[in-house]
């Protein structure tokens, strides 16, 4: 059996969960205050993920960038992969926030969106 302590980040009430993963691949949590605690502390013990933010390049700008944030969290594992993938990314200004920048970034199916708008 594994035991890990950590804080749930899903609210403002910082809960100190503990995570218990059996042999049998069970997951038990304790300590959250909210179902959301013990939805984030299963997601952590077996598959965490993670919102991602960068910058891209804008095109014909040399050295000026535009923020960007995956549309959803993506798995950790991904993450350096989801980077490399940018590194290659260009936009055309201008931009809105919400515009998407690519439709499934490093295979993960997810988007990546701009989240602020430029050149207007």
């Amino acid at each position: 059996m594994e035991k890990k302590e950590m804080i749930c980040i899903n609210c403002p009430l910082g809960c100190v969960l503990t995570v218990e993963r059996k042999e049998s691949g069970e997951v038990t949590v304790s300590g959250n205050t909210c179902p959301r605690g013990a939805e984030y502390g299963r997601t952590e013990a077996t598959a965490p993920k993670r919102v991602l933010t960068s910058t891209v390049r804008i095109r014909g700008e040399r050295g000026r960038v535009v923020p960007v944030k995956t549309a959803v969290p993506v798995p950790k594992e991904k993450i350096g992969a989801c980077m490399e993938a940018l590194k290659e990314a260009e936009v055309e200004l201008p931009v809105q926030i919400g515009d998407v920048v690519m439709k499934d970034v490093a295979g993960t199916g997810v988007g990546v969106v701009v989240t602020k708008g430029m050149g207007e």
